[in-house]
């Protein structure tokens, strides 16, 4: 019932949870990717959840190794309550390392939200794009093609250092129809075909593995475009004054969870926060500090509509998107990551 009441009062819970003095025992620890996107997060978040609770959140941030969960829960020594984590949702909810989510403990109708997971309870949507620097290249790229024409648009590319967007606009670009590329990415003949369009761009790639890279890569003209997350894009755009453009052909949306890592002492919290922090209106007050699109379906209405434009969600920037498919991912990463490891290392 707590739950469900937020998703109508929102962020007015002080009247469902009394602020109370906070015991030993009444915190929780909440991971995520740091950098703008978890200053946001503080603030349409975890600062609001606490003084509304009374539970001291403690913040802390890590780059997506399951590995680090794993051993925790083997080790039976599990010290992060919430993580904010995307890719290997899949591969950890089946080694059984994160919870199975239980909708009636968090008092939400889960068909309200968009890119649901066994485990997870979606949170937001990041746009992987494509982005250049207009001051420094005036005619940018249009379509996904044009990351790989080099004779077109000379110059080093940024990429993420991992076979997920890579593979599928690798295929895009080589002319598979958009919502055919996991069909093709899952047989061998399709791989081959994503590593040999990979192959004509291999040498004039820059690899990245921090979403405060990109940005840092074409301010300092180091590449003439890079793939980037678009709040990272917006956030240049807006605080540092960067005359920064995206390209949204070929979006590829990845969706962030809240996962709770399996043998938290803290999982009623855990469920009170992820609730929380799902109503509309906290989500609604997340996307108007950094533009990734909200799952909840009614946060939507209440975006600022300056804000809107710059979800990836708008209809404009969906006209070629595709959502990264975890399940095929859970299935094929550990294989296909293999290859890719192996492959830039020649």
């Amino acid at each position: 019932m707590i739950a469900r009441a937020i998703g109508v009062t929102g962020l007015a819970v002080s009247a469902l949870w009394p602020v109370k003095l906070a015991f030993a025992g009444d915190q929780l620890t909440l991971i995520s990717w740091g950098g703008n996107f978890q200053k946001s997060q503080h603030t349409a978040y975890f600062a609001p959840f606490s003084a509304a609770t009374g539970i001291k959140v403690t913040e802390g941030e890590w780059s997506g190794e399951s590995a680090k969960i794993r051993a925790m829960v083997e080790t039976k020594t599990v010290s992060w309550d919430v993580v904010d984590g995307g890719y290997g949702i899949g591969q950890m909810c089946t080694a059984g390392i994160i919870e199975t989510i239980d909708w009636n403990k968090l008092g939400l109708d889960p068909a309200k939200f968009k890119g649901r997971q066994e485990c997870g309870v979606p949170t937001s949507a990041a746009a992987n794009v494509i982005v250049y620097d207009k001051d420094k290249l005036a005619n940018g790229p249009k379509t996904i093609a044009d990351l790989f024409d080099l004779k077109k648009i000379p110059g080093k590319r940024g990429l993420n250092k991992s076979a997920q967007v890579n593979l599928e606009w690798a295929l895009i670009a080589d002319g598979v129809p958009i919502h055919d590329v996991y069909k093709a990415l899952a047989t061998p003949d399709g791989v081959d075909r994503a590593f040999k369009k990979l192959d004509t761009i291999k040498k004039d790639v820059i690899w990245w593995t921090a979403g405060a890279q990109p940005a840092q890569l074409l301010a300092d003209g180091q590449v003439v475009m890079t793939s980037a997350w678009n709040g990272r894009v917006y956030d240049a755009v807006k605080n540092s004054g960067k005359n920064f453009e995206i390209m949204w052909d070929a979006t590829l949306l990845s969706w962030d969870y809240w996962m709770i890592p399996k043998g938290t002492p803290r999982l009623g919290d855990a469920y009170k926060f992820i609730a929380f922090a799902s109503s509309p209106q906290a989500q609604a007050k997340m996307a108007g500090l950094i533009p990734y699109a909200p799952s909840n379906e009614d946060a939507t209405a209440l975006v600022d509509p300056e804000i809107l434009p710059n979800l990836p969600s708008a209809p404009d920037n969906m006209k070629n998107s595709l959502d990264i498919d975890l399940a095929f991912w859970g299935d094929n990463g550990d294989q296909l990551e293999q290859r890719f490891t192996a492959w830039i290392s020649k």
